[in-house]
């Protein structure tokens, strides 16, 4: 008998650990889609009552998946498409400006007016050997050519994935609810507590993220109108889409800006535009985030913080999700167990109030 119960035991550690073992693979199958998947199920939750409103209206579900997919796509990535186009015509005639005569002059006359700058300068250019100097770039923006090539194949895959799976979840959404409750070891009160604080977390952190980043493009906006910035409205979109990415997304927009205005001249304005950007524009991210998106996440503003900066370290992109996700999923794990153990308590309370009354 012993015997028996020692081999079901052995089983049942090879069947647990040959179940670890299949999830982490799967894991590891599932981690190059990381990005596709995050952003379907963001896009999904964030969409969640106009998807509701159109399959009211609309009962055939592979129809209304189809229709708010092809909604998304209107309203998300064709914008994004022309936004980008755009870019790549103003860095253009960025380029073309920064190769005129006239800037050109600009530059030549400020290290005229500095001529310890340009003694410096002077020194560092004669001390490169331009042969080799070129060679070396050329062979340095041939592979950044080759890796922004497979970056943009990456990106493409990832959105078309993306799109794949989001299809998906607007039609067999109370499937997906149902499997993703199947998959938790709790009760059912636990389970629907559980994905419900995710749900919100979610929502939260995408829609609190898109505020905030909103907030940024338009101070940004009204620096560059201000200080006669060339295409300012397209400049400020831009501002707001980099500043989607926590931190240091908004600098990457501003800063070549001042660069711009102070090479052409300006170097005024290049001063207040890194002034207004670096104290307000991109500090507002650090302070507002927190204390926006904190109170809805039912955690503290340093605990929001940190979660985002660990999860873009750890996740990349994606952490900006996951981050807050996964605080608040071992923090509703750590009120489950704290619920369970002070129903004990009570159940074991009210044995003894029991027994005494029996007695």
């Amino acid at each position: 008998m012993q015997t028996d119960t020692q081999a079901s035991s052995w089983k049942q550690i090879a069947f647990f650990l040959l179940t670890l073992g299949a999830l982490v693979l799967c894991g590891l199958v599932l981690q190059p889609f990381l990005v596709a998947i995050v952003g379907a199920i963001v896009i999904a939750i964030i969409t969640e009552r106009p998807y509701l409103w159109l399959a009211g209206r609309i009962h055939n579900p592979d129809l209304c998946a189809t229709v708010a997919l092809v909604l998304v796509i209107l309203s998300v990535f064709v914008p994004i498409f022309f936004l980008a186009q755009d870019v790549g015509r103003q860095g253009t005639n960025l380029v073309n400006t920064l190769r005129n005569e006239t800037t050109q002059q600009h530059v030549s006359d400020y290290l005229d007016q500095h001529p310890t700058l340009n003694d410096r300068i002077g020194t560092i250019t004669d001390a490169i050997d331009l042969e080799n100097t070129a060679r070396t770039v050329a062979a340095f923006l041939g592979r950044k050519f080759a890796s922004l090539l497979g970056t943009s194949i990456g990106a493409i895959t990832q959105i078309v994935t993306m799109l794949f799976i989001l299809f998906f979840l607007y039609r067999d959404r109370d499937l997906a609810a149902r499997f993703a409750r199947s998959l938790l070891p709790l009760e059912e009160k636990e389970a629907n507590l559980l994905l419900n604080r995710m749900r919100g977390t979610i929502y939260a952190t995408a829609l609190g993220r898109l505020a905030i980043a909103t907030l940024q493009g338009a101070l940004a906006g009204l620096a560059y109108w201000i200080l006669g910035v060339p295409n300012a409205l397209l400049w400020a979109i831009l501002t707001g889409v980099m500043a989607m990415i926590p931190a240091f997304g908004a600098v990457l927009v501003w800063a070549p800006i001042a660069l711009y205005l102070g090479l052409s001249g300006h170097w005024i304005k290049a001063a207040l535009l890194a002034l207004w950007g670096g104290g307000f524009v991109s500090l507002i991210d650090n302070f507002l985030y927190p204390t926006l998106v904190g109170p809805h996440l039912r955690q503290h503003s340093v605990a929001v913080l940190l979660s985002i900066l660990g999860g873009v370290t750890l996740f990349g992109i994606s952490g900006i999700v996951l981050g807050p996700l996964t605080f608040t999923f071992g923090s509703t794990l750590l009120d489950i167990w704290r619920a369970r153990e002070e129903g004990k308590l009570r159940a074991r309370e009210e044995g003894i109030q029991l027994s005494g009354i029996h007695r």
